[in-house]
């Protein structure tokens, strides 16, 4: 049976440092109400790290930081709105917070919440972002704090 290539969407992995703890957000999903965290379909005109920084605005109110380079990949079953099912390959970046706001796009739609990686790891249906939840909790666990590239400041 053949199968189609990934559709690929961009995704943020928002984290924050609250009294010297790291903490990292978790946002319901629209439809289903599962933990998710800020991603989106590419926009014509943006990279991908700009568009994972749009996404966690437009979802979370969240604006930051975020890194050009990848952090890693996830993959997910996504149903769309004709009910079709397709396979979409989540290109992440690391978006350090800085500021957030009360009033965004979907605040109606989503439940917000700080977790640690290692809850995060627990909360999310995904096998690969589990793995990188924890992968990102123990990278900054060794460098206390990750330098970050700073080209999209939102």
């Amino acid at each position: 049976m053949l199968r189609r290539p990934p559709r690929q969407q961009y995704a943020a992995l928002c984290y924050r440092r609250k009294k010297g703890a790291l903490e990292v957000l978790l946002l319901t999903s629209r439809d289903t109400g599962r933990w998710v965290i800020p991603k989106g379909w590419p926009m014509n005109g943006k990279k991908a790290h700009a568009v994972a920084a749009q996404e966690a605005f437009e979802e979370a109110g969240v604006r930051g930081n975020v890194e050009k380079d990848h952090f890693g990949f996830f993959d997910y079953d996504k149903k769309l709105r004709n009910g079709v099912k397709v396979v979409c390959r989540v290109q992440v970046h690391l978006l350090e917070v800085v500021d957030l706001v009360k009033n965004f796009p979907e605040r109606e739609s989503r439940t917000l919440e700080w977790v640690t990686a290692e809850e995060a790891s627990r909360r999310v249906n995904e096998p690969e972002l589990k793995e990188l939840f924890l992968s990102f909790d123990k990278q900054m666990a060794q460098t206390q704090k990750r330098p970050i590239q700073k080209d999209v400041n939102l």
